[in-house]
C-alpha cells in the first residue's frame, strides 16, 4: 500500500496532536468536569473563528484548481455560514449567550493570530499550502470527537452535544475529503512545495493546541 502524504504529516505532528488529546480542556469536555466558564469562553471564541474560517473557504473556492473543488468549497462556505453558525448560535443560548453577544465578542490574541495566519496563507501561499493549513482543524476535531465518544458521553447534555457534533460521521467524512485533497495536491508537488505544505500543517496544528489553551486560560488581551 502506498503511503499517504497526510499520514506523514500526522506522524510529524504527532507530539502536538497527543498534547491536544491530553489537554485539560479536552479531558474536561470528555468527562464533563470542565469549568463552565472555560467552555463558555470557547463557545464565544469559536464563533469568531468560524467567521474567519468562512473567509478561508471563500478564498479556497476562488483559488481552486478545478470546478469540482471550487464547488465543494463553495458548498462548505454556504454550510458553515448558514447552517453551522446558526447551530452555534443555538448552542450558545444554552450558556446564556445571545447572538448579539457573539457578534460583539472581541477576538482573543490566539484567535486573532490563528485566523490571521490562515487567511494570510490562503491569500499569499499556493493552493496546496492553503489546503494543508485548513486540514488540522477539520481532522483534529474529528479525531478528538471520536476519541471522546469512544470513552462514553458525560451526563451534562451540553458537553455530550459537543462530543456528538465532532464525532458525527458526516464531520469525519468532511475531514477525510480534505485529507484526500491534500494527498492529491502533494502528488503533483515538488519537494519545496511539500515542505511548505508540511510547515503550514504543523503551524496550524500548533495553533489548534493554543486554541484549547486560550479557552483553558480564559485568554484576553492583557492591555
Amino acid at each position: 500500500m502506498t503511503a499517504r502524504f497526510t499520514d506523514s504529516l500526522r506522524a510529524r505532528a504527532d507530539p502536538i496532536w497527543r498534547a491536544q488529546h491530553a489537554h485539560p480542556f479536552v479531558r474536561g469536555i470528555g468527562d464533563g468536569s470542565l469549568d463552565l466558564e472555560r467552555l463558555t469562553h470557547w463557545v464565544r471564541q469559536d464563533y469568531r473563528f468560524l467567521v474567519e474560517y468562512c473567509r478561508l473557504f471563500g478564498l479556497a473556492a476562488a483559488r481552486a484548481p478545478d470546478l469540482d473543488t471550487l464547488v465543494r468549497f463553495a458548498d462548505l462556505l454556504q454550510a458553515t455560514a448558514r447552517t453551522e453558525m446558526n447551530l452555534h448560535r443555538v448552542y450558545a443560548r444554552e450558556f446564556g449567550i445571545e447572538a448579539a453577544d457573539l457578534e460583539r465578542e472581541p477576538m482573543a490574541p490566539t484567535t486573532r493570530a490563528y485566523t490571521d495566519f490562515l487567511v494570510r496563507v490562503a491569500a499569499t501561499g499556493d493552493f496546496a499550502e492553503l489546503a494543508a493549513a485548513l486540514l488540522p482543524c477539520m481532522w483534529g476535531f474529528a479525531e478528538v470527537g471520536q476519541a471522546l465518544a469512544a470513552r462514553g458521553l458525560p451526563a451534562d447534555g451540553r458537553y455530550a452535544r459537543w462530543i456528538r457534533m465532532y464525532a458525527d460521521p458526516e464531520f469525519g467524512a468532511l475531514a477525510d475529503w480534505c485529507r484526500g485533497l491534500v494527498d492529491r495536491l502533494a502528488e503533483g508537488a515538488g519537494e519545496a512545495q511539500r515542505r511548505r505544505m508540511e510547515e503550514a500543517f504543523l503551524t496550524s496544528s500548533r495553533y489548534e493546541w493554543l486554541f484549547w489553551e486560550m479557552a483553558w486560560r480564559h485568554e484576553t488581551w492583557p492591555v
